[in-house]
Parts: C-alpha cells; structure tokens; sequence
C-alpha cells in the first residue's frame, strides 16, 4: 500500500505531497459538467443531474478506496461531509429560507437608478451579514423590480459581483476567508481599514459600468413600466415577514460565536472530529429555518416567488464539487511539496514576497477551488503570524484577503451564494449565461480592475 499521510487528528488520509494532477481529473470534469451538459444536453442535464454529479465524485472515491483502501477513503468522505458539505448547506438553506421569507413591498421599479441603488445597499450590507445573507435578502426584491424588463440577465450577473462577493471583503462577516483570518489573529477591523479603498474603488466603477449598461438597455427597451395591476390595491413600500430579519440576525450572532467560543471536540466520527460549537451553531440555524417556516404566512412566500428548486440545485451539484475536489484541495495544502509547487513559488523572490503574486495566486484558484483553505494556504505560505502580517507585512496580508474574496466572481462556483443567485435567478425566468458565458462577464469586466488594483496597490 502507498504512503499515506496523517492529518491533525492523526488519522490516516491522502498525501496531498504524493498526489499527481491527474486526480483532479474528477474535478476539473465536474466543471466541464455543469459548464458543457446545460447546453449540449439539456433534457438530460435537467433530470439527472445530481446523479452526474454523484458519478464524478464518485470517479475520485473509488480509486481512493482502491488505492489507499477502505479506511482513508471513508475518512476523507466524513472530512469533506460533516466538516464542510453539511455546514455550508446548512448555512445556505437557513439563510435561504430566512431571506425568502422577507418581502418588499410596494411599487419598486427596476429603473437604472433603482437598481444601481439596490447594487449598491447590497454592497455594503455584505459586509455587515455576509455575501450569503445579502444576496439571499436583496436577489428577490431586485428580481420582482425588474420583472417587467427585457434584459434582466445583467443585473443578475452585477449583483453576483458585488453582493454576492465584492461587497463582502471589509470585515469577518463578510466571508469564510476573512473568518478564518480572524480566527487566526488578523484583527476584526484590519480588513475595514485596508481594503476599503480598494473595495470602494472597485465597487465604483462596477456600479458606474452597471449604470451605463443598464441605462442603454433600458432606452433600447423603450424606457418599459410594469403593467398597471388593476385587480389589487397599490402597496406601501415595507417589509413583509419582518420577523425575519431578527431571524437573520440570529444567523450573523450564531456563525460568529461558533467561531469565537471553541468548546473542544465534541464526537468522533471514524477520527473526524465534530466540534461541540459548529453542531451547536448548525443546530441554532435550522431551528432559525424552522421558526421562519413557522411566523412567516405563505401568502408572503409565494408573492416573493419562494421554491425549493434552487436549494436543491445547490445541494446536489456542490455534494459533487465537495467530493471530487478532495484532491485539488490536498494538493493545495502540500504547498511547496505539491504538485502546484511551481505556482506557490511564484509569491516568493530572493525571499521577499510578491505581492501580485499572492493577489492573483489566491484570486484565481479561489475561482474555482474553496477560497477558505486557499486562502489559508497562502496565509501560512506568507508566514502564518498574523501579527507580523498586519504590521509588518499589511500589502501581502491585503493582496491575499482582496484576491481570495474579489475573484470568488470570476466563476458561479468561486463564491457559495454565486450558484444560488443563478438558481433562483433562473427559477424567475431569468435566462442566464452558461458557465463559460458568466466567465466571459468576470474575464472580460473584473479581470481589467484587477489589473488596474494590481497596478495600483499591489505592485
């Protein structure tokens, strides 16, 4: 039997050193799936799915289990499932079904000013509530404002950039990358002082290209209004199912205290440790989900277009994505030792740490990889000691936080809210790109400020 290495628990797992970039195969077939099948197989696409995407996560667990045997395999499985798969969806379907039990009221019609303002509110709330409870709260209201209009696809595309990612990069709440770095010493408020600039920066001029765009869309659409809704008295502009925005402060309150009183392990599971404060916190979000099922009337859900069909989409897909990616993720963490070797070297010359590199590194493998442990990677890469990074070293520490969280836009799967925004988008009638046609958005508008941020702060 090969050699196998041990993780932090001491458990047998695979050798992230040892392994070949032919076992990311899987993975890198799992995106062909969900970028090519939509397209060329349709009928096919739409009824089976998550079988295909159970095969292709299949396709790196049988050799495991060939190659390492029974036990690594079955660890690695439980690592990726209980550690991460199950929390993510948790936290997905509670702020899903909290943030569609919030309505807004009245008469909002998606003009170009309209919605650049809604870009704009979600921005900033992503900071304050994260990406996910952001885009979960605003992507119906911007929906609903626009359901009248022609092209509808790019405000959608905009708001994954900016909600959905961009927005979330001034504080810990914002995203899972910038958590972690808390939790490993940066301080709460580092990144509010030196990433505003750049996030103010960047946001700007998406929000004045989306303004242009939207602009000529709208003239080109003959300045359309919503048909006048004769049958029913005109609404105030509110909230409706307001109680559940308590409920989303429950989420913030819940994600933040697991991450700050750490109760010691909890369970094993097959040397998987289950910490006592993540399944409390999991608990705590599907009793929040449960409570907003319970005070929120049904009347408001269908108004708001709610369904199951988007969180179902996600579930299935990302129980593919997790799996297969096991080993682009080992690789990734061997660091130096990996078969990525050439590529993490690259953020270090005569060694002095190259601050575009790391931004761009970061960015790019957080496109498509976890931006969590990518962001940890090169985090460690860069020294681990948060401390030193801050003071000694802020422009690595800000080109590794920018590039894990900016560039989760550059594919629906850099970022989790990134799918669910499409999924309910498309759920709405929406038509949007495929895989490579959203790429082709992120290449052709973020790439450009990315360069221009590289120029200007990075350099």
């Amino acid at each position: 039997m090969p050699d196998m290495a041990l993780a932090s628990t001491g458990h047998p797992s695979i050798p992230g050193a040892q392994l070949s970039v032919l076992w990311a195969i899987p993975f890198v077939c799992m995106l062909l799936s969900i970028a090519v099948l939509p397209l060329a197989l349709p009928h096919l696409w739409e009824r089976h799915f998550g079988k295909i995407a159970a095969c292709w996560g299949m396709a790196f667990l049988v050799p495991c289990l060939m190659i390492y045997g029974f036990s690594v395999a079955l660890y690695e499985f439980l690592h990726i499932i209980l550690l991460d798969y199950i929390p993510f969806l948790v936290l997905l379907f509670t702020l899903f079904t909290v943030a569609g039990g919030v309505r807004l009221t009245g008469s909002l019609v998606g003009t170009p000013a309209v919605n650049t303002g809604l870009l704009a509110v979600g921005t900033v709330l992503a900071s304050c509530m994260g990406t996910t409870g952001a885009a979960m709260l605003l992507i119906r209201p911007l929906l609903r404002a626009n359901a009248h209009r022609r092209y509808r696809a790019h405000s959608v595309v905009f708001f994954i950039f900016l909600v959905a990612n961009i927005g979330g990069s001034l504080t810990p709440l914002g995203d899972p990358p910038l958590f972690l770095g808390f939790l490993k010493g940066v301080d709460f408020f580092w990144t509010t002082t030196h990433l505003l600039t750049k996030t103010s920066l960047l946001a700007a001029i998406l929000l004045v290209i989306f303004f242009a765009l939207d602009s000529v869309l709208y003239n080109k659409e003959g300045c359309p209004q919503p048909a006048a809704r004769n049958d029913a008295p005109e609404e105030k502009l509110g909230f409706e199912g307001g109680v559940n925005l308590l409920f989303l402060l429950g989420v913030v309150i819940a994600v933040l205290a697991s991450g700050l009183y750490p109760l010691g392990e909890l369970v094993s599971v097959f040397g998987v440790p289950v910490e006592a404060q993540n399944l409390l916190r999991d608990v705590a979000l599907l009793c929040l989900a449960g409570l907003s099922l319970r005070f929120t009337s049904r009347r408001c859900r269908e108004l708001n277009g709610f369904s199951w069909a988007p969180i179902e989409e996600v579930a299935k897909l990302f129980f593919g994505i997790f799996i297969s990616m096991i080993p682009a993720i080992a690789i990734l963490r061997a660091g130096t030792d990996g078969a990525l070797a050439p590529l993490i070297r690259l953020v270090s010359q005569d060694g002095q740490p190259v601050n575009a590199m790391y931004f761009w590194l970061a960015g790019i493998l957080s496109s498509f990889l976890d931006n969590a442990p990518t962001y940890l990677v090169f985090f460690n890469t860069a020294g681990g000691d948060a401390q030193r990074l801050m003071h000694e070293m802020p422009a690595t520490l800000a080109a590794i936080s920018a590039g894990a969280v900016f560039m989760g836009a550059n594919s629906y799967i850099g970022n989790a809210p990134n799918f669910m925004v499409r999924s309910i988008a498309e759920s709405d009638g929406v038509r949007m790109p495929s895989f490579f046609g959203y790429m082709l958005w992120s290449v052709g508008i973020l790439v450009p400020l990315f360069a221009l941020l590289t120029w200007l702060f990075f350099m």
